[in-house]
C-alpha cells in the first residue's frame, strides 16, 4: 500500500510530468547536438584530415560475397569511423550540460548569498531593535513591584485612619 501512495505523491508532485519533459527535450537537443557534430564539425575534421569522411572509416573483417549484383553474405566491418563521430556527440551533450549546470549552479549560489546577506541583517534589525526596548521584566520583577505598590498602599490606609 505504502508503495503505491508514494508512487500517486510522486506523479502528482509534478516530477514524472518534468521527467518526461526533459525526455523530450532530451530527444531534441539529441537531433541538435548530431546535426552540430555530422553537418558542422565532421565536415571540418575531414577538411583538415585531407577529405576523409568518417562515417566511411571501417575495418573490413570479411569482404562481401556476391552473386552478381546480389549480396549472398553482406560484408563484416568494424565501423571505427562512426565511433569516432558518436565519441565527439557524446563529448559535446557533456560539455553542454556542464556548462548548463554550472551556469544554473552559479545562480543558485548567488541567490543563496543573496538570501543569507538578508538574513544576516533581519538578525541584525532584530537585534537593534532588542537593544532599543527596554528589558521584559521577569515574574521576580513583577512580583516585586506588586509588593511595594501594596506596602505603599497599607502604609497610605494606615496613614488615612
Amino acid at each position: 500500500m505504502k508503495f503505491f501512495k508514494e508512487f500517486k505523491e510522486f506523479a502528482v508532485k509534478g516530477n514524472a510530468f518534468d521527467m518526461a519533459v526533459g525526455v523530450i527535450i532530451g530527444g531534441a537537443f539529441t537531433k541538435i547536438v548530431n546535426s552540430l557534430v555530422n553537418d558542422v564539425f565532421m565536415p571540418a575534421i575531414g577538411l583538415l584530415t585531407a577529405g576523409v569522411d568518417f562515417s566511411d572509416l571501417q575495418l573490413v573483417l570479411k569482404e562481401a560475397v556476391m552473386d552478381g549484383e546480389t549480396v549472398v553474405t553482406p560484408m563484416v566491418s568494424i565501423n571505427y569511423g562512426l565511433f569516432i563521430q558518436a565519441i565527439i556527440n557524446f563529448l559535446i551533450v557533456a560539455l553542454t550540460v556542464f556548462l548548463m549546470v554550472k551556469i544554473l549552479n552559479a545562480g543558485r549560489r548567488k541567490r543563496e548569498a543573496k538570501a543569507e546577506a538578508l538574513a544576516a541583517e533581519q538578525a541584525r534589525l532584530e537585534a537593534e531593535a532588542a537593544a532599543q526596548q527596554p528589558p521584559v521584566p521577569t515574574e521576580l520583577d513583577v512580583l516585586t513591584e506588586i509588593r511595594d505598590m501594596l506596602a505603599k498602599q497599607g502604609g497610605a490606609a494606615g496613614r488615612q485612619e
